[in-house]
């Protein structure tokens, strides 16, 4: 799940990535705002979900996937969008553009 927070006096948005799955023992991030390098994402206990925020800057798109346990890729199932791959499978899109 994504939710977004954004600012009167800046060009950014604070995005808050929320990911649960099943047999997540921990779950990274790896997005273009990364360089594609996985980041972990910190257990919230009450939420019983992994999260993470990065701020962005407004009025784009940027693709991602989540990393689960090192070996299971998954998706944002309430992303902003979907894209294909060069590996044959779909990145999350996030949009930060003002709605």
């Amino acid at each position: 799940m994504l939710s977004k927070r954004f600012f009167k006096t800046k060009n950014e948005a604070e995005v808050t990535f929320e990911f649960q799955h099943p047999e997540a023992e921990e779950v990274q991030l790896v997005a273009e705002f990364t360089d594609w390098q996985p980041v972990n994402m910190k257990f919230n206990k009450k939420g019983r979900c992994f999260k993470f925020k990065q701020r962005l800057p407004s009025d784009q798109q940027f693709h991602f996937r989540y990393l689960v346990n090192g070996c299971i890729w998954d998706n944002d199932h309430q992303a902003d969008g979907y894209i294909a791959n060069s590996f044959g499978t779909e990145n999350s899109i996030v949009n930060t553009q003002r709605i």
